[in-house]
């Protein structure tokens, strides 16, 4: 089923890449765990707890004051000398003028003038992309440190309407890609028959697996403090305790009139503010520097599919990253997948056939939220967190991407098991 449906929806470039990706990649399970010198490692993961939109802890906060709070928490957690950092990269979405937003926050929180930064914009994949943008400049030689932050504020920076001519709006899925997520999901959900009831139950799934992680203090161990007008900010206030499937099946739906009207405030990621960050390095700089390494970057994907049902990226991003790196999905312990509509994460999970216990373990953005820019580099953050609970090795992260796209990425825990507080 899985493999028909990539057939049918994906183009042929898209398969083909992928089995070309498979053999020219170091692959397999046992190569990714070797440690090299040449690696580039995770040696800082962090994020903000996240705050519920207009309501929230960050409501007030903008992104540039909410950045500068986290690199100053970040440089005076690891003692890293400012000066080494070679460059830094921001995943951000909506913020005006975000490059110059980054560079005087970062030139605000004490990091020197010689410090390089860019901002990049691959909306819901966005944090990833900073990722990918520092390891890949680590392993093409042109640095040996770097930074990728995620960073949203949806209260502040909403999104905003895409405008694009008549003449490019002519054109069918040029058209669709500008519409709400919104309409994607019920798009997802009427062609492929997820039904309310199926969206509600899994939504209840990433409820009770974020409002008991938050009793547990699971998330303490990924979250860093952060300092803002005086006051420190450390959990997430965007959790709801007490969702039941009742509760989620009496919400009306926000959307009435697109597709099945199915998708709900309770069934939908929630709109957010958050930052996470992750210092990358190379494995000796990492040694010879008596750095701790967290974790190992292997590689990620990038896909595009049709706008109308953007939400089935993860369908094909997935199996071409996997296949990049010769592995299975057995192979991988935790699964990171956003879940920007219950509508396309079910189906996602359905298609691709991974136990739903392998997935987002301690809830996603359904309970958590999904602030777009963060989210790349928090699924990651906490992806590492918990394969050190579980002392086990492998993470896949992966989202639907605004506009008809998917990413996915590849990553290893490296770090000693951690012990969630009680």
């Amino acid at each position: 089923m899985l493999t028909s449906i990539i057939r049918s929806r994906f183009s042929p470039a898209i398969m083909q890449a992928s089995r070309a990706a498979s053999t020219h990649t170091a692959s397999g399970r046992a190569a990714l765990l070797q440690k090299n010198p040449d690696d580039v490692v995770i040696t800082f993961a962090k994020r903000t707890a996240m705050g519920k939109m207009k309501k929230g802890q960050f409501k007030d906060v903008p992104v540039d004051e909410m950045m500068q709070a986290l690199f100053k928490a970040t440089l005076e957690k690891t003692k890293l000398d400012p000066s080494k950092i070679e460059d830094i990269c921001v995943g951000t979405c909506h913020p005006p003028s975000p490059t110059y937003v980054s560079r005087a926050a970062a030139l605000a929180a004490g990091i020197p003038h010689t410090v390089p930064i860019s901002s990049v914009n691959r909306l819901c994949s966005s944090g990833l992309m900073a990722i990918k943008h520092i390891a890949q400049a680590i392993q093409a030689g042109e640095i040996s440190l770097g930074l990728a932050v995620g960073i949203e504020n949806m209260t502040l920076n909403p999104r905003p309407t895409p405008i694009v001519t008549e003449a490019v709006d002519q054109h069918g899925q040029a058209h669709d890609c500008i519409q709400p997520m919104g309409w994607t999901s019920e798009m997802v959900a009427q062609t492929y028959n997820v039904s309310r009831q199926k969206q509600d139950e899994y939504a209840l799934i990433s409820h009770t697996r974020a409002s008991e992680a938050l009793v547990r203090g699971t998330f303490a161990s990924e979250i860093i403090p952060v300092e803002i007008r005086g006051a420190v900010i450390s959990v997430d206030d965007t959790v709801r305790p007490g969702v039941t499937l009742s509760s989620l099946g009496a919400l009306k739906p926000v959307f009435p009139d697109w597709g099945d009207a199915s998708t709900t405030a309770g069934n939908a990621s929630g709109i957010g503010d958050g930052a996470a960050i992750c210092m990358l390095t190379t494995r000796e700089r990492a040694e010879r520097e008596g750095m701790e390494v967290l974790g190992k970057w292997v590689g990620a994907s990038v896909v595009g599919v049709e706008p109308r049902y953007m939400g089935i990226g993860p369908i094909a991003a997935i199996p071409k990253v996997l296949a990049q790196h010769g592995l299975s999905k057995e192979d991988i312990d935790v699964y990171e997948i956003n879940e920007a509509f219950a509508s396309q994460f079910a189906y996602c999970v359905e298609e691709l056939q991974i136990p739903i216990e392998k997935i987002n373990p301690n809830g996603g953005s359904i309970a958590l939220t999904h602030p777009l820019g963060m989210t790349g580099v928090r699924q990651v953050v906490t992806g590492l967190a918990e394969l050190q609970r579980r002392n086990a090795k492998l993470l896949c992260t992966s989202m639907c991407v605004g506009s008809g796209m998917g990413a996915a990425g590849i990553f290893v825990n490296e770090a000693q098991g951690i012990t969630a507080k009680l």
